[in-house]
């Protein structure tokens, strides 16, 4: 409780010295107390990051595959859960969550780190051979990004329009499997990017539905939509590999998840932070 005042204080200080991040301070200004508590959220979720990371990286360098593959998956959820504001820590991003595709030589290029990385290794030669260096990266790097946290400026335009950008990539791109291609745990990513993007709406949901609550209701609807579609694929262990999903089951999620960023992308509009 300390910390939050310390946030709440801290931002509203920064709100009345720069009156511009938002149409004027008294907007600013009720925003507070959502950013704070969303600081707050993703301080809890890149503790966890490290501490799972920690044991994915130990079975990584210890060899034990079947280990590290259990890992994988509920390792990222936590990183997944803040990707709404990943634009701010890009540099970070890019080294922990890149694809093969960002380059040259895809798989082979040296520069290829991150989650993935070692996702390739263990999936597609089943076997963690060469991977130590890059376990020792992923590690520092999700450390640096849980250092940082407690000096980042959260903008409320970022946090806010975050959501519904996450949401449109998912629709967009995610929904295709092609973030988790050698292992297809791409649900584990959809529950918390999807959590992630709930959280900053429940957040400022207060704040909404004194002024349009026939739209709450209607995000909420939908949101709960999208939970109880991914609902239908959770097993013992977490979720179905998605390459077992149909077409059929895909476009339904991704329908499901573009009716939700279309509303969410109004949401900024709403609360005065375009």
């Amino acid at each position: 409780m300390k910390l939050r005042r310390l946030l709440i204080s801290g931002a509203a200080a920064l709100a009345i010295a720069l009156p511009g991040l938002a149409a004027a301070k008294e907007e600013m200004l009720h925003l507070v107390a959502p950013i704070a508590d969303y600081k707050l959220y993703v301080a809890e979720n890149t503790e966890k990051l490290v501490a799972d990371t920690e044991a994915f990286v130990a079975a990584v360098k210890t060899g034990n595959v079947e280990k590290a593959r259990a890992l994988f998956a509920p390792t990222r959820i936590s990183y997944e859960r803040i990707e709404p504001i990943a634009e701010l820590f890009s540099d970070l991003d890019v080294s922990i969550d890149a694809r093969a595709d960002d380059f040259e030589k895809a798989e082979k290029d040296p520069a290829f780190s991150g989650f993935h990385r070692i996702e390739h290794a263990l999936w597609d030669a089943n076997s963690t051979k060469g991977m130590e260096p890059y376990a020792d990266k992923l590690l520092a790097d999700v450390k640096d990004l849980h250092k940082r946290i407690d000096g980042l400026v959260f903008p409320p335009k970022v946090v806010i329009g975050g959501a519904a950008v996450l949401m449109e990539e998912v629709a967009a791109t995610k929904i295709s499997g092609e973030e988790d291609r050698y292992s297809h745990t791409d649900l584990w990513d959809f529950r918390g990017n999807f959590d992630g993007s709930k959280k900053i709406f429940d957040l400022v949901e207060p704040l909404v539905s004194k002024q349009d609550p026939a739209f709450v209701k209607k995000v909420a609807d939908n949101f709960a939509r999208v939970d109880a579609t991914l609902d239908k694929y959770k097993t013992a262990k977490g979720y179905e590999p998605y390459d077992k999903l149909t077409d059929s089951d895909r476009t339904v999620l991704a329908a499901a998840v573009n009716t939700l960023a279309e509303d969410l992308s109004t949401l900024r509009g709403k609360l005065g932070v375009d």
